[in-house]
C-alpha cells in the first residue's frame, strides 16, 4: 500500500486540496492519501518546517510526503525531491526542509526537471495540482527519484536560519513562538533536548519561563496540573515547548502571538499573573 500525505497552506474553503487529490487518484487510484494540514498560515514557511518535522515519524518507512507551502510557485525556485529517513519528500526549495535536512541522515536530493512526469499544461501559480500531484503519484507507483531530475547536494538547498532556540545573552534559551493552535496554545521552537540541556545544572522546578513580560515558574507534565484558568509551561506533544493556560487561550492571555519571544532561565523567580 503506497501512502501520500498533504501539507499546504491552501485551507479548505476553495478547490485546490481537491484538484490535488483528483491528480494523484487518476494516476494512481490505489494510493491512500492523508491529510496533515491545510491550514499553516499563508506563505509560513517556518511553520511548515516545524510541523513537517513532527508528523513524518509517526508514518511507515516508503510514505511520500507533499509539502506545498510555496510562496515561490512560479519563479525561479528549484522544486525537491528528498528520500530521507527512509520515507519521501516533495517540496519547493524554499527552505521548508531545513529541518529534515538538517542533520547527516544521507538524504537523496534530486531537483525536479522532468516535465514528462508534470501534467500536461503547467500553471504557473498552481505546481500543487500541476507538478506537485502527478510527481509524487509517480513516485507512489515506484519511478526511481533519479527519473524526475539530476542529483544535487545539501550545499545546493536552501536552509532556513534560526529555526532553534538561541542561547542568550545572560545565558539561559532565547526562543520564540512559531505557532498557535486552535486551543490558543503557544508553540514555540524550544525542544526538550536543548530545554533538557539547559536544565542539567537543577531540576525542571527551576526554569522560569518569561512569556511577555510574565514568569511562569517550573515545568508541568500536563495541562491539569494547573488550576482552571492558570498558565503553565509543558512539553507539548512535538516535542517542543508549549505556553498554555488550562482551560482558556494562552494567546489571549498573555496578549502575545506568531514570532514573540520566550526566554528561560534557570534560576529562581516568581509566577505573576497579568493584571
Amino acid at each position: 500500500m503506497s501512502i501520500i500525505t498533504l501539507l499546504t497552506d491552501f485551507g479548505t474553503k476553495d478547490e485546490y486540496v481537491g484538484l490535488m487529490k483528483g491528480v494523484i487518484l487518476s494516476i494512481n487510484p490505489d494510493v491512500t492519501i492523508i491529510d496533515i494540514t491545510h491550514h499553516i498560515d499563508p506563505q509560513d514557511i517556518r511553520q511548515a518546517a516545524y510541523m513537517l518535522e513532527s508528523a513524518y515519524h509517526y508514518f511507515p518507512a516508503g510514505t511520500i510526503h507533499l509539502i506545498v507551502v510555496d510562496p515561490g510557485v512560479g519563479t525561479e525556485r528549484a522544486i525537491l525531491a528528498v528520500k530521507a529517513n527512509h520515507q519521501f519528500f516533495l517540496a519547493p526549495d524554499n527552505g521548508v526542509l531545513t529541518l529534515l535536512l538538517c542533520d547527516d541522515n544521507g538524504a537523496s536530493i534530486i531537483r525536479v526537471t522532468n516535465s514528462n512526469y508534470f501534467l500536461n499544461s503547467v500553471s504557473q501559480t498552481f505546481h500543487g495540482r500541476d507538478i506537485f500531484a502527478p510527481v509524487g503519484a509517480h513516485i507512489s507507483r515506484g519511478i526511481n527519484l533519479k527519473a524526475f531530475g539530476a542529483e544535487t547536494d545539501l550545499t545546493q538547498v536552501v536552509r532556513l536560519k534560526d529555526l532553534r532556540a538561541q542561547t542568550g545573552r545572560n545565558g539561559g534559551l532565547v526562543g520564540k513562538v512559531v505557532s498557535i493552535d486552535r486551543f490558543g496554545n503557544l508553540m514555540t521552537n524550544i525542544d526538550v533536548g536543548t530545554l533538557a540541556d539547559l536544565c542539567k545544572s537543577g531540576s525542571p522546578g527551576a526554569a522560569r519561563f518569561n512569556v511577555g513580560g510574565y514568569v511562569i515558574k517550573g515545568l508541568s507534565a500536563t495541562y491539569g496540573n494547573v488550576g482552571l484558568n492558570a498558565p503553565l509551561a509543558l512539553i507539548g506533544s512535538r516535542g517542543y515547548l508549549e505556553i498554555a493556560v488550562n482551560g482558556a487561550s494562552a494567546a489571549q492571555y498573555f496578549n502575545i502571538g506568531k514570532g514573540d519571544r520566550v526566554r528561560v532561565m534557570v534560576k529562581p523567580g516568581h509566577n505573576r499573573r497579568p493584571k
